[in-house]
């Protein structure tokens, strides 16, 4: 069946809102979603029931929240196709990436080595990179087509046998671009290269298995897909993970300790050390089973639907310039816009007046913006909640911005 968005905002408490007098219209998931009451279920659930260290108890509550977590684990690699030992809990995408950066960055890569990534990139799969080049790693770049899709002649050109790892975003979160994994996992690989995706855009929105994507690192979080904020994974490859050194040391990630050696546990609690985000693991498993509700071919599909015909109102709508492909089915739910004469900050304030609730800023990735020639954008993006009509209200606060400004007047002068 159809994913249905009325239905589906019945489950969420905070879309019954008002914002200045106004029904709220969240449209800032790409930021983060709102959460249904079973994930708001689950965190009061746990806490009231199930609150226990995991792994170290011998008594039932302790077993039990072990159980949980462990259940959770295995909910996220049915979710994108792997073993459990395969998923490392960890607080975001942002510390899934870092983590690489480190555990294998610096233990694998090399003076003279590269890392080959794009200019769309979050300054998440930016940053952690840059910091290898303290060991002599180069970074390398691969640009944009017109319409703002991964030139992929670029990558190709690029890619050689000093490329020792490319790290790219599956879904830019300002563009909108989705990038063919598959296709430069073929090419990475075939330059001896593995391939780290930034799932964070695209794991909560499309299909995603990692095993026909043919990445051996992907990392997203769980708060953009309506699970609770400070968790998230990385997958990697168990043959990439066992030869990876852990990332923090303490409790739980170890065999044994003396007081100048210690060995390592197994994979994945090598790189689990002190005590994890239980419930929000829990929580996650069941926004995991939620969106499995829905379907995730349902929820790609909706937001197709949905962001063609905000491309196709925002096309009619004067003053106003849309970023990213024009195609809704080469793009997710994410629209970054400007209207002229007017900063994206006054535009996002304005469309709060009217309980529009967009971004506005540089979205963490500044060199995009450089390639844009833009300082910033106001970007809405949507999820399985949002509808027609909200895209409407969009259009009609953006008419709004225009009356405040009167762009009319500007635009015949």
């Amino acid at each position: 069946m159809a994913l249905d968005p009325q239905r589906v905002r019945d489950d969420f408490p905070i879309l019954s809102r008002t914002m200045n007098g106004k029904r709220l219209v969240y449209l800032d998931n790409a930021a983060t979603t709102q959460k249904p009451r079973s994930v708001i279920q689950a965190l009061v659930d746990y806490y009231s029931n199930y609150n226990a260290n995991v792994h170290r108890g011998a008594y039932q509550l302790a077993e039990e929240s072990t159980e949980l977590f462990e259940r959770a684990r295995e909910k996220v690699s049915r979710f994108i196709g792997c073993d459990p030992e395969e998923v490392v809990f960890v607080r975001g995408a942002t510390e899934a990436i870092n983590l690489v950066a480190y555990s294998y960055g610096f233990r694998k890569l090399r003076r003279g080595d590269k890392v080959l990534t794009t200019i769309m990139e979050h300054h998440s799969n930016l940053v952690p990179w840059q910091f290898l080049r303290a060991k002599g790693v180069g970074l390398d770049f691969v640009g944009l087509t017109e319409e703002g899709e991964l030139d992929m002649e670029e990558l190709k050109a690029k890619i050689d046998r000093r490329v020792k790892l490319v790290a790219v975003t599956q879904m830019s979160n300002v563009l909108g671009t989705v990038n063919h994994v598959r296709e430069i996992a073929d090419v990475a690989h075939d330059a001896g290269s593995p391939i780290l995706v930034d799932g964070a855009q695209s794991v909560p929105h499309m299909p995603v298995d990692v095993v026909q994507s043919g990445a051996d690192f992907l990392a997203f979080s769980g708060h953009k897909m309506l699970g609770p904020m400070g968790i998230g994974v990385l997958f990697a490859k168990h043959e990439l993970l066992e030869a990876m050194d852990p990332f923090h040391g303490g409790g739980d990630m170890i065999k044994t300790v003396e007081l100048k050696h210690s060995t390592w546990n197994d994979v994945p609690a090598k790189f689990e050390a002190g005590t994890p985000d239980v419930a929000g693991a829990h929580a996650l498993g069941v926004a995991i089973d939620y969106l499995g509700s829905l379907e995730m071919g349902e929820v790609r599909r909706h937001e197709v639907s949905l962001t063609r015909y905000a491309l196709e109102r925002l096309a009619d709508t004067e003053l106003v310039e849309v970023y990213g492909p024009r195609d809704a089915e080469k793009r997710g739910g994410v629209l970054s816009f400007n209207i002229e004469h007017v900063h994206p900050h006054d535009v996002a304030t304005i469309l709060d007046s009217q309980g529009v609730a967009v971004r506005a800023g540089h979205h963490c990735a500044q060199p995009l913006m450089n390639w844009l020639g833009v300082p910033a954008t106001a970007r809405a993006s949507f999820y399985v909640y949002n509808t027609k009509e909200d895209v409407d209200a969009l259009i009609s606060a953006i008419e709004k911005v225009k009356e405040v400004f009167r762009l009319k007047q500007v635009s015949s002068a």
